[in-house]
């Protein structure tokens, strides 16, 4: 934790090319940002994905073969695993009423409410239902990358990967899941990462915001 305001936090973090596989993130950090995971909202409190936390170096160094040889998967001490469900289903559902019922007790609108969901959603192609699962994982995604800055732990979301190689690796598909995208977690490397003594880099306030009056 810092007394660094969440901009000054923004503008600390970047998207780390060379992390210091010396340096490992302790646990009670690595706990804080899963936590931060948990709590991001999601479409109808759904939370469609599941997180998979890898330490494992033999099976880091697998990923890093599927996702064109980034060395932040090996070099640091935490992979995180954004994985979305690869349908809805009833079932799926109905154990998010259970949730609420267990936390708001049992209320006929909730039932209606997620009764309505179930008519929309499950009858949908599933590839319609996972890229809005995805989406939703998206979201816990910024939420991370926001709460490892708040921990001063470096991030990089990384797209580029083979998902079904991943998805084999870690045994997703037999859970009814797909990964979507990866947040290495660890320290910058000062002295070897090119990327941080550059200026970031955004476009303008008046360029990418439009105000409607």
């Amino acid at each position: 934790m810092t007394d660094k305001t969440l901009l000054e936090q923004l503008d600390w973090r970047y998207a780390t090319k060379k992390m210091d596989p010396a340096q490992s993130v302790p646990q009670e950090k690595v706990d804080a940002i899963i936590e931060a995971i948990r709590m991001a909202p999601t479409s109808s409190g759904t939370q469609p994905f599941e997180l998979i936390v890898v330490t494992n170096p033999e099976v880091r160094s697998e990923i890093r073969k599927a996702a064109g040889d980034q060395a932040q998967i090996t070099d640091g001490s935490h992979l995180l695993v954004f994985a979305a469900w690869d349908n809805y289903t009833d079932a799926r559902i109905d154990n998010v009423v259970d949730l609420n019922v267990e936390a708001r007790g049992d209320l006929p609108m909730l039932h209606a409410y997620y009764d309505n969901l179930k008519k929309s959603y499950v009858p949908r192609d599933a590839e319609v239902n996972y890229a809005h699962a995805a989406r939703q994982a998206y979201i816990a995604l910024g939420i991370a990358m926001v709460a490892a800055a708040e921990q001063e732990v470096d991030s990089t979301p990384m797209e580029g990967f083979d998902p079904a190689s991943v998805d084999k690796i870690l045994g997703l598909k037999e859970r009814g899941l797909r990964s979507v995208v990866l947040l290495p977690l660890g320290y910058r490397d000062p002295g070897n990462d090119w990327l941080l003594p550059m200026k970031k880099v955004r476009k303008s306030l008046d360029t990418i915001v439009t105000t409607v009056a």
